[in-house]
């Protein structure tokens, strides 16, 4: 075995070495695209599958599963774009925009700037019990969702936004969209509503939902404020955060919308999250069994 290894590497020319790098680096280059999104969950369980079952039939030597499993590789390459194609319509999205290595937000200024803003108008329409969608786009275009609403093209201020979402008002009825350029593109957008049934309450109302879809299609984040209880939560990749404070926005917002972060400060901001979204999830389901 170790010949033959030798053997291999000795019979290597610098063109077979470029293609391997070629190839390495296309395979790398798919997983970052889907990195974060629901796809890899889903790739990881049908890999498992197609594993476990070729090794069965390998081991017991059962012809009709191998069989099975040789001639499904066919309608495996047709059925993947099918499964995947919300993950490889935005992979595309950004290939085109040219952001598959880069970020083309808002400077890290504007960006804090826009954190404190919402957090201020977040914390007085909690207080007043005043539904609210504030979408933050980021990578992912939201252009189609902005043109369902109300052109704005305004700086974004605590005092338009509680302004907006004042229920008689025309334009409180639907989300506000802040751009990635750091203006606020759009009021009253219709957003897409989630079909998931892994929310923190079955009984959220429309306006969860769609915080919850908007943050499925792209990578965009959504600040939502309750008119029935008045409590915040905010949604990435299909998640929710729910029961803030303005301290706990402002982390989360900091987090996910703030400056960029280094490697090292990334790795411990996510699993500082995780942390607080496990303590969050924990404390729901106390108070649940509470009110059962």
């Amino acid at each position: 075995m170790e010949q033959q290894v030798v053997f291999v590497l000795q019979s290597l020319t610098p063109s077979d070495i470029a293609d391997i790098a070629i190839v390495s680096l296309l395979f790398y280059s798919v997983t970052f695209l889907f990195r974060g999104t629901q796809a890899v969950t889903l790739f990881r369980g049908m890999a498992l599958i197609v594993i476990g079952l070729i090794t069965v039939a390998t081991v017991f030597q059962l012809q009709a599963l191998s069989w099975l499993l040789v001639n499904g590789l066919t309608a495996l390459v047709v059925a993947v774009p099918v499964i995947f194609q919300p993950e490889i319509r935005r992979a595309l999205e950004r290939l085109g925009r040219g952001t598959v290595f880069g970020s083309r937000q808002a400077p890290e200024q504007v960006r804090t700037a826009i954190i404190e803003e919402i957090c201020a108008a977040s914390e007085k329409l909690s207080e007043r019990r005043h539904g609210a969608l504030i979408v933050l786009q980021r990578n992912s275009s939201l252009q189609e969702y902005i043109r369902t609403g109300t052109e704005m093209n305004s700086v974004v201020t605590a005092d338009l936004l509680v302004t907006i979402f004042w229920p008689k008002t025309e334009l409180h009825d639907g989300a506000v969209i802040i751009d990635n350029n750091g203006r606020m593109a759009s009021a009253a957008s219709v957003l897409p509503l989630t079909a998931s049934r892994n929310l923190p309450n079955p009984n959220m109302g429309t306006r969860h939902r769609a915080a919850v879809g908007i943050s499925e299609v792209g990578d965009a984040l959504c600040v939502v404020v309750s008119e029935e209880t008045g409590k915040i939560a905010i949604t990435n990749s299909g998640r929710m955060i729910p029961r803030l404070d303005t301290q706990r926005l402002r982390m989360v917002l900091s987090a996910y919308y703030g400056p960029t972060e280094t490697t090292q400060t990334s790795l411990i901001r996510r699993i500082r999250d995780t942390w607080h979204d496990l303590n969050v999830r924990l404390q729901t389901w106390r108070e649940q069994q509470v009110n059962q």
